[in-house]
């Protein structure tokens, strides 16, 4: 069953699918905790889009290429639908107090993967790629917080960049098993969700740096 799975999987636009779903959740994500703010409707959808969007415009931007959403309209019409899910379930969204994290985690883990995926396609090496794969995943959360006027999540939640890191090395180190490319990317954006979740859980985190004086 699993084989007939990777199969089915391996025909489709893989990539394409795995950047709408991390479009989507980052974009639910950012519309969520605009929500918390009270912003209007056109603001949220900014929020959410920005969310969804920044940290792979910079990476694309870095390699030189055209920005991923000005090729299709798709990211646009994906980040309504984000919207019209926060406005007809919002109450639903509110009552799950986890809900902000699972989809932040989720799109964190699909963006992961993305960013690998395009920092190899140019053939940059490995530190370059861990690189640009974190931009890809953080960045649109660091735009999304200064929004709102909140310190970015990168920067005072559990593990949120290093978990980038631990994705990438995930990547390499499964390909180097030559296992499916399928195997791949579900694995490494799984492992990502899962030890962004535990890290939540269990407080796992960088030492903070304090002001002596």
């Amino acid at each position: 069953m699993l084989d007939s799975f990777l199969e089915f999987y391996n025909k489709i636009y893989f990539v394409d699918i795995i950047e709408f779903c991390g479009t989507f959740a980052f974009a639910i994500s950012g519309v969520r905790l605009a929500s918390a703010k009270s912003v209007d409707w056109f603001g949220a959808y900014v929020i959410g889009f920005v969310t969804a969007t920044g940290g792979g415009t910079l990476r694309d931007l870095l390699l030189n290429t055209t920005p991923f959403w000005l090729l299709s309209s798709v990211y646009a019409w994906c980040t309504i639908l984000a919207l019209l899910a926060v406005i007809l379930f919002r109450k639903q969204l509110v009552r799950l107090n986890s809900t902000f994290l699972w989809f932040d985690s989720i799109g964190l883990g699909l963006f992961v993967v993305v960013g690998t995926e395009k920092a190899i396609s140019f053939g940059y090496p490995f530190w370059v790629v861990v690189i640009l794969a974190t931009i890809t995943g953080t960045v649109g959360s660091i735009i999304r917080d200064i929004m709102i006027n909140e310190i970015p999540a990168m920067f005072r939640q559990e593990w949120y960049a290093l978990v980038c890191i631990f994705g990438v090395i995930i990547y390499y180190g499964l390909s180097a098993l030559n296992v499916s490319e399928a195997f791949v990317q579900i694995i490494t954006a799984a492992s990502v969700f899962v030890i962004r979740l535990l890290a939540t859980r269990y407080k796992l985190g960088l030492p903070t740096l304090k002001d002596e004086s």
